[in-house]
C-alpha cells in the first residue's frame, strides 16, 4: 500500500494520489474549494472524547494509539471504506495539526499496517 502522510495546509500535487482528509473537525482557515480533497472520511478519524483526552500530549502517543485502534477495530464499515480507496494506488492521508510526528494520520497508517500485517486486508 503506498499510504503519503500530507498537512492539509501544504501545497496538493500530483505524487499526492488520492486525497483523504482523516480529521473530523473541518481544519481552520481552509476552504473547501483550497484544500483539494477527494473524500473527508471524518468517520475513521478519532474520537472527539479521544481527540479531547489526547490534547497532543506527547507522552499519551502510545496510549492514544492503542485506544484509537480500538476505536477503529469497532468500526469495520469505515474502515473498509477507506481499504478499499487504497487499492487503487496512492493515497494521502491529510492531517490539520501543527505536529508532523504526532497526528492522527500517521496512527491511522499505523494502523492499516497492522491490519495489513494480520492479515485482515
Amino acid at each position: 500500500m503506498d499510504i503519503k502522510i500530507k498537512r492539509i495546509y501544504d501545497q496538493a500535487d500530483s505524487e499526492d494520489g488520492f486525497r483523504i482528509l482523516v480529521d473530523r473537525l473541518w481544519p481552520r482557515g481552509l476552504s473547501k474549494t483550497d484544500a483539494k480533497i477527494d473524500l473527508w472520511l471524518k468517520s475513521v478519524a478519532p474520537s472527539n472524547d479521544l481527540r479531547r483526552w489526547y490534547n497532543h500530549d506527547h507522552d499519551k502517543w502510545p496510549e492514544f494509539k492503542k485506544r484509537y485502534f480500538s476505536e477503529l477495530d469497532s468500526n469495520e464499515e469505515s474502515v473498509k471504506e477507506l481499504l478499499a480507496h487504497l487499492k487503487g494506488g496512492r493515497v494521502s492521508f491529510l492531517y490539520s495539526s501543527k505536529e508532523p510526528n504526532y497526528n492522527n494520520a500517521l496512527a491511522l497508517r499505523d494502523y492499516i499496517n497492522s491490519v495489513s500485517e494480520r492479515g485482515r486486508i
